[in-house]
């Protein structure tokens, strides 16, 4: 019998009870806060000799060697694998939550990069086709990476000019669908791609790489594509931008539109309007610039020279 008590079966046993409860992204950062974890106490390290003491000394490493934001992920992420254990673990301890317990660390947040619109379509525009078509989906659809890869040509509907977005960013790790409008740029390299793709498959974007180091997944969906944003931006001489801030990107173009917040949050899906206004809070896209802009601007004193 496997004795979860120990730092290692414990960090196991938790990962494979996320495995199918989360998104793809969060089970990574979860693998990689127990990866360091074991690295730094050993597998078979006993779980009732952590105390305060010792989850400082791991939380201070990470913080030194990483930042303060990343310390404090892994405090979080190692709080909830302790709540869990505590209470589906029988031999694991019933105490108090050591990591719970743990002071946050000072954070200093970069701000969160948003390419240029120039800088996004020099790097399309440099792509091979299903690329470049897949980039448009990700900034006409204000898509997360899972997204994208899991669609599927059913997902498609041409007549009714809609696409179906499955996320697992849900409570409960359960896959739902939003429906999203879709544009007549997207809609037409779209077809073109459906009719120039030599793959039979179910998903709309797949491996067309048949080199050898590629060749056992020639044909399948995409999974992470790791690197792939990096080389693309490099090859045009762009900053490198993410996946991801393509959303960021949608949101600001939409934002600088004039669309209101209630359509970008559905256009986002976010479940909460408070989310939205956070999220472009973060871009600096919020209401407070043209709100001091609209006072301050009307007040005729100038700055003696």
């Amino acid at each position: 019998m496997v004795q979860t008590d120990r730092a290692g079966p414990w960090g196991n046993t938790y990962l494979d009870h996320c495995e199918n409860k989360l998104s793809p992204r969060t089970i990574e950062e979860k693998n990689l806060v127990f990866k360091r974890f074991i690295e730094f106490f050993g597998a078979e390290f006993p779980v009732q000799k952590l105390g305060h003491p010792q989850a400082l000394k791991y939380l201070t490493k990470q913080f030194k060697d990483r930042s303060g934001y990343s310390a404090n992920r892994d405090r979080k992420n190692l709080s909830a694998a302790w709540n869990w254990g505590s209470k589906y673990l029988a031999d694991f301890p019933k105490s108090y939550n050591i990591f719970q317990d743990a002071e946050r660390f000072p954070e200093v947040r970069e701000p969160r990069y948003i390419p240029p619109e120039q800088d996004f379509w020099k790097v399309c525009n440099a792509c091979q086709v299903q690329d470049r078509i897949m980039l448009v989906a990700f900034l006409h659809l204000g898509a997360r990476k899972g997204e994208i890869f899991r669609m599927k040509w059913e997902d498609v509907d041409f007549e009714n000019m809609t696409v179906r977005l499955w996320t697992k960013k849900r409570e409960g790790g359960n896959y739902e669908f939003s429906i999203i409008p879709m544009t007549e740029i997207l809609a037409t390299t779209l077809k073109l791609w459906k009719g120039e793709t030599k793959i039979d498959s179910e998903y709309v974007f797949t491996n067309q790489d048949s080199t050898h180091l590629s060749q056992k997944h020639y044909g399948k969906k995409f999974t992470s594509r790791q690197h792939f944003m990096e080389r693309a931006c490099n090859r045009v001489g762009v900053k490198h931008f993410t996946f991801h801030a393509i959303r960021h990107l949608t949101a600001t173009v939409l934002y600088n539109e004039g669309v209101q917040v209630a359509v970008i949050q559905r256009i986002l899906r976010h479940k909460s309007a408070t989310t939205t206004t956070r999220y472009l809070h973060e871009l600096g896209l919020d209401d407070t610039r043209d709100a001091l802009g609209s006072v301050m601007d009307r007040k005729r004193a100038k700055p003696s020279k």
